[in-house]
């Protein structure tokens, strides 16, 4: 995180309202639209979907935008402005209302929407890091890769159907003698992980977990992996650098509000203050 720049009070404001938060909490944006109207002179957006989001954004002049939504709308902002690469020269606010609050809380957006709102006035801009993938994807908060679900847990999950074909096979069919079975539990990952060049692990060791999380200064990710415990807690690995790079079977990763994959290799590298967020002052 960079250095506190001036403060971030704009006279002409963009707010864009995501339908998901007009859904789920419509007081707090009336709220919202009432603090923000009060302070700046403030144009409101109702997009319905993503594509008239984007239109709005894109359309937004020299208006500072101000999303009003959860995490998966803070993130497509965030997304948008990279790939169009205009976020270098883009100040964000956001005021987090919705069901996803968890990336807003930890860059440091009040909980509150009210107080949050009070921010977009008077907070000031930040600089943060993130990651950006080889595809182009992008990661504020905190990439994790969990372990691998078992086959069959993983198939039965997907197709529901499945389970009740299987009930009413088992109601027609006499039953059979009962054979011990383990249960599908999750199932370690194989990956090799790989900071700034050198292999933290390797493929012969299995992991439980892998998380990944930008912004620790620097511009400098902060790497942790899991090994499978065996007896003893096996105490994680722990590195820090500028790029990482996963490579294994089809692994799938969670990174912010949303699940990607599988892929076989990708490759993170920190963008430093690379996202300019206003957040309240010190």
């Amino acid at each position: 995180m960079a250095e506190v720049a001036t403060s971030a009070t704009f006279d002409h404001l963009l707010v864009v309202i995501d339908p998901v938060a007009r859904q789920t909490d419509g007081e707090s944006v009336r709220i919202v639209k009432d603090v923000l109207s009060a302070g700046a002179a403030t144009k409101v957006c109702l997009p319905d979907g993503p594509e008239e989001f984007a239109r709005a954004l894109a359309r937004r002049g020299s208006r500072r935008p101000v999303v009003v939504g959860d995490d998966r709308a803070l993130m497509r902002a965030v997304v948008l402005l990279h790939r169009q690469r205009e976020l270098a020269e883009c100040v964000l606010s956001v005021v987090p209302v919705g069901p996803m609050l968890g990336v807003a809380h930890a860059l440091g957006v009040p909980t509150g929407a009210v107080a949050a709102a009070r921010a977009v006035l008077d907070g000031a801009e930040r600089r943060l890091d993130m990651l950006v993938d080889d595809s182009d994807g992008v990661v504020l908060g905190a990439l994790r890769i969990p372990a691998l679900v078992a086959r069959e847990e993983s198939v039965e999950a997907a197709r529901p159907w499945l389970r009740t074909c299987q009930s009413l096979v088992r109601t027609l069919v006499p039953a059979r003698p009962a054979r011990e079975t383990a249960p599908a539990l999750p199932g370690p990952s194989r990956l090799r992980v790989e900071v700034d060049g050198v292999t933290l692990v390797d493929l012969d060791q299995p992991l439980e977990a892998v998380s990944v999380t930008p912004g620790s200064g620097g511009g400098l990710a902060s790497v942790e992996v899991r090994p499978l415990s065996v007896g003893a807690e096996a105490s994680p690995l722990l590195a820090t650098g500028r790029t990482v790079t996963v490579t294994g079977a089809d692994f799938r990763y969670r990174a912010d509000a949303g699940v990607a994959g599988p892929v076989r290799r990708r490759t993170w590298t920190v963008r430093e203050g690379a996202l300019g967020l206003v957040l309240p002052g010190r």
